[in-house]
């Protein structure tokens, strides 16, 4: 058995009746369920009879996953069309789509990854609507800004950082719906911190960690599974279904570590962010940094997922590589079995292993 330490322990208790926002109310006014999706999709190879956990798609990189009674956001970004956000040193993008659903609608979220502390995956109204208690899984430097830099009134009380490689663990201990699993195989949820980069490696990487005009971004290995018993220690976590989320990156070398160290391990699921985000703008492309459509294939090779799914693809004007540009490569590579497409409101099922 696995010895790996863990940074971060949390947990998580399914039912609990929070609103997302801290000026919504707890009862039973408030939104219990998700919107119904426009469309579900499941894996090309076609689904099981034994799907068990979903992904639903807000938009950007806003995603949704639930799983054993919980809800996990990813990088929350609620803003409509025509609202701008500020992304660096004299740079803005202006938000062309809108959300599949509003801050406000949201059901109950138990807790949010955040891959880094920058507008259009956390934006204003974000950052003042939340509730101060919610769990968030960041960046370092975004538990600087949420919580270490904020007033006590204002700080987010549960922020937990982890850089790369680093791991937190999320038990679910039973439901008050569902005592009968209390120690059988608890659910739990391994979160580990991946590299990468808004920047590419070289003079420009330096040029950015002095001026810190765009800021670190992490991608995530999420892995569910369970513990024997809410007693077992963490090391005990076995894995039941991998998720790679890419974050905000580009083709860097630091990435080549990933299937180092998952080399015996499936990648089930990949969430890659493209879209080619150029700044200052696609009408003067200085610099990319986000994946473009050859860059994401090129991570496919790498870490070699069961299926892969695009976000953050189309939803703000400093895009410059449409999802178009994407699907033809990934024709053009032979991998159109391995790719499912996601529009806003729409959700992918898949099957947790026990």
């Amino acid at each position: 058995m696995s010895q790996e330490s863990f940074k971060h322990h949390l947990t998580l208790h399914p039912g609990e009746n929070k609103p997302p926002i801290r000026n919504g109310t707890a009862d039973y006014s408030h939104p219990e369920h998700l919107p119904l999706a426009k469309e579900t999709k499941v894996k090309p190879t076609g689904a099981t009879n034994a799907d068990n956990a979903s992904l639903y798609f807000v938009g950007t990189a806003t995603t949704i996953l639930e799983w054993e009674g919980i809800r996990v956001m990813t990088d929350p970004n609620f803003l409509h069309a025509g609202d701008h956000v500020h992304l660096g040193p004299g740079v803005t993008g202006e938000r062309k789509t809108n959300p599949a659903v509003d801050l406000e609608q949201l059901p109950r979220i138990d807790a949010v990854l955040l891959s880094h502390y920058h507008a259009d995956h956390f934006d204003e109204k974000v950052e003042d609507s939340l509730r101060r208690d919610l769990p968030i899984v960041t960046t370092p430097h975004a538990k600087h800004h949420l919580h270490e830099n904020k007033s006590d009134e204002e700080k987010f009380t549960q922020v937990y950082d982890l850089d790369f490689f680093e791991s937190c663990l999320v038990t679910i201990p039973p439901s008050k719906r569902n005592q009968s699993a209390s120690e059988s195989k608890v659910p739990a949820i391994k979160v580990t911190g991946m590299p990468g980069k808004h920047v590419p490696d070289g003079a420009l990487s330096v040029a950015n960690d002095l001026l810190a005009a765009v800021p670190p971004t992490n991608g995530w290995m999420i892995e569910l599974g369970n513990k024997p018993s809410m007693s077992s220690p963490d090391s005990a976590f076995t894995n039941g279904y991998r998720i790679y989320i890419s974050g905000d990156t580009l083709m860097v070398d630091d990435l080549k570590e990933i299937p180092k160290r998952y080399a015996d391990k499936k990648v089930d699921l990949m969430l890659v962010h493209l879209g080619g985000t150029t700044i200052p703008s696609p009408k003067l492309p200085l610099l990319m940094v986000t994946m473009d459509a050859a860059q994401g294939v090129q991570l496919m090779r790498l870490i070699n997922p069961e299926v892969t799914i695009p976000i953050h693809y189309d939803d703000y004007d400093v895009f410059l590589s449409p999802l178009e540009d994407f699907k033809k490569a990934v024709e053009s590579a032979g991998w159109g079995d391995k790719v499912v497409y996601l529009d806003r409101g729409d959700q992918y099922r898949f099957s947790v292993g026990s």
